[in-house]
């Protein structure tokens, strides 16, 4: 797939949990649980496209999507030293 249409079809699907929400309280948790990992793989990708000048490239899986979207900007950045000097 092109990362565009990666993109659009992600932004669509958040904008779409959004608007229609989930009614059940459960659901509704693990439906703010999915849009945060799905924008921590956002948060990813543009890291690696404009990282990649600067050799900086953090795999996307779920594992990685989970940290950098539930722990924010301190999650990328953590990634980021741990690939850097750990790995």
């Amino acid at each position: 797939m092109e990362p565009l249409m990666v993109i659009g079809l992600i932004g669509g699907l958040i904008l779409l949990v959004l608007l229609v929400g989930t009614p059940i309280k459960p659901l509704r948790f693990a439906g703010q649980a999915l849009i945060k990992v799905m924008i921590g793989a956002l948060f990813l990708f543009f890291l690696n496209a404009f990282g990649n000048s600067m050799g900086i490239h953090v795999p996307i899986n779920p594992a990685t999507a989970a940290v950098s979207g539930l722990l924010g900007i301190p999650g990328v950045i953590s990634l980021v030293i741990i690939q850097m000097y750990i790995l």
